[in-house]
């Protein structure tokens, strides 16, 4: 095995205080045991850009006062109906908000990738929101004759990506599958911290059907295993949401009291998974 193999509690030594992560929504790729994890170690003051959203885990590291800003298209736990201590934390103004839409997350990743300041996007011209955001300039086509505006979405770098996948080769090579966006999130981060769900006998580069949905090693940082590491929001092509788990979260999570018992018995006292 390469260096990247290590603990869970080692992975996550490496983000530290006031760190930019990029995180996948509940139906990619969340690292829900590295997240319980830097719960426990207290990190504080991040900044949470959601991949286009963000869900269950962005609203436990919220009710648990780690995140300051949160930059993002939407905040909810699915079909659960909305985030509550995300909610709760706007009403009483505990955090910042950078709102976003799904497009223009996806092309600010997309110029980090690619090296360039900033890229176009139409599709919010005439919304309030460009209004709001000073960081996005309005400008026009200089390939067209007529003016034809457009936004200019400035680069989003991430300092860390941090997600969890199905397989992982002992090159540090890890398969995000159809899960195309976590990918976009490694090439435009410094940094991507991996955890896994199995380790795959090969080298999934050499493999025709694996190699199109592997990020390189290139662009991995550091590996953990962390079998069942996404519960309770499931893991696509591998188990599902734990659907009663979460409407237990949701009626717990209510109140900043049910919360604060829900981080003590799953995250400081954790249940295993049933």
């Amino acid at each position: 095995m390469t260096k990247h193999f290590e603990k869970v509690e080692t992975l996550v030594s490496n983000i530290p205080d006031s760190s930019k992560i990029a995180l996948a929504p509940d139906y990619s790729g969340c690292p829900m045991e590295a997240i319980r994890k830097l719960i426990k170690r207290g990190v504080t003051s991040l900044h949470i850009i959601g991949v286009p959203s963000v869900g269950f885990q962005g609203d436990m590291l919220i009710g648990a006062g780690c995140v300051k800003t949160i930059e993002t298209a939407a905040v909810t736990i699915g079909e659960h109906g909305l985030a509550p201590r995300f909610t709760s934390a706007i009403k009483n103004g505990t955090i910042n908000i950078i709102d976003g839409t799904c497009p223009a997350i996806h092309a600010g990743l997309q110029a980090a990738q690619k090296g360039i300041p900033f890229m176009p996007v139409r599709g919010i011209i005439g919304s309030d929101l460009s209004k709001h955001r000073l960081d996005w300039i309005e400008a026009s086509n200089p390939f067209s004759e007529s003016e034809e505006p457009l936004i200019l979405v400035k680069a989003i770098t991430p300092d860390i990506t941090l997600i969890h996948v199905p397989l992982a080769d002992s090159n540090g090579n890890v398969w995000v599958g159809v899960r195309r966006e976590m990918m976009v999130m490694a090439h435009a981060s410094k940094k991507t911290l991996v955890t896994y769900e199995k380790l795959f006998d090969g080298n999934l580069l050499s493999e025709e059907s694996m190699a199109p949905g592997t990020i390189p090693s290139l662009y991995i940082d550091g590996l953990a295993l962390a079998e069942n590491g996404a519960w309770p929001v499931g893991l696509f092509g591998n188990y599902p949401p734990d659907e009663n788990h979460l409407e237990i979260y949701m009626d717990m999570a209510k109140t900043d009291e049910g919360f604060k018992e829900y981080i003590n018995e799953y995250v400081f006292e954790p249940k295993a998974a049933e």
